[in-house]
């Protein structure tokens, strides 16, 4: 099963290059993120003519998610995190696929730091650790997903030292995402490309991705469960190269039905 997260950058005007992808990639889970539409904007009848059923939680002009699928039915589970501080932000939909739970995510991005977007952003980011725990307490097989808004390391980011006073790579931000990961969560991207220059984003100024001067801030956290499922994982980084494509690239992980030959990682 090929599960992927896509950072859309507006669902609508963005359409023709995720279309394209989808049809290239094959995936058959996408979690999307940033679609910039209203809730009944949603280009539904769109990815329908591919095969793949949707939900979304959408919100004008910013944020909003989705989930879809062309391997069976999706059940939603929630929409929106525990007691969210800002339940007007479209950030988290969760839901039930192929006997996968999938959490779908769009974590703010904090900036100016210091200010009242970072204190957002760690006291969502402290709402999700918390849910975090309790998904990985139920037993599920849990996938994690979407653009997490931080460089987790130096490795992450072209010239970490340009980055020091960003929100994306604040000291707290960072300490946030390894107490999620401290829970038992596996970073699938990072496993399979344990020692290698990877990036999920490329800004459209100063020609970042033709100098590859990118960042790596959509991330695929696997449970226990999944763990030994995993087979590979990519970012699919020529599709930010396509006319009109959305400033983040396209991140897949796939996973066996049941204990995984994991493809050799890379160095």
């Amino acid at each position: 099963m090929k599960i992927a997260t896509y950072n859309v950058n507006g669902v609508n005007g963005r359409l023709p290059v995720l279309l394209r992808w989808l049809a290239e990639a094959e995936p058959d889970i996408v979690v999307l993120q940033e679609l910039k539409a209203p809730q009944e904007k949603f280009p539904q009848s769109a990815f329908r003519d591919l095969g793949y059923q949707a939900i979304w939680h959408g919100q004008k002009s910013w944020n909003g998610v989705a989930i879809l699928a062309r391997v069976g039915e999706i059940h939603e589970t929630r929409r929106g995190l525990p007691d969210d501080p800002d339940i007007s932000q479209s950030r988290y939909m969760e839901a039930a696929v192929n006997g996968v739970l999938i959490a779908g995510l769009y974590l703010p991005n904090g900036n100016p730091r210091p200010g009242p977007k970072f204190d957002y952003k760690l006291r969502w980011f402290d709402r999700l650790i918390d849910h975090a725990a309790a998904l990985l307490r139920s037993g599920a097989p849990v996938i994690m997903l979407g653009d997490f808004n931080v460089m987790p390391t130096e490795r992450d980011v072209y010239k970490p030292e340009r980055w020091l006073d960003d929100a994306l790579f604040a000291p707290e931000v960072r300490a946030a995402f390894f107490r999620l990961l401290d829970q038992g969560w596996t970073d699938a991207l990072r496993t399979i490309h344990p020692d290698e220059t990877i990036y999920t984003f490329w800004d459209y100024f100063r020609n970042a991705y033709g100098r590859n001067a990118g960042l790596r801030i959509d991330h695929l956290l696997l449970s226990p469960l999944l763990r030994d499922r995993l087979i590979d994982a990519q970012v699919d980084t020529h599709v930010r190269g396509w006319e009109k494509s959305s400033d983040h690239a396209p991140v897949w992980v796939e996973l066996s039905d049941n204990k995984a030959r994991r493809r050799t990682p890379r160095s």
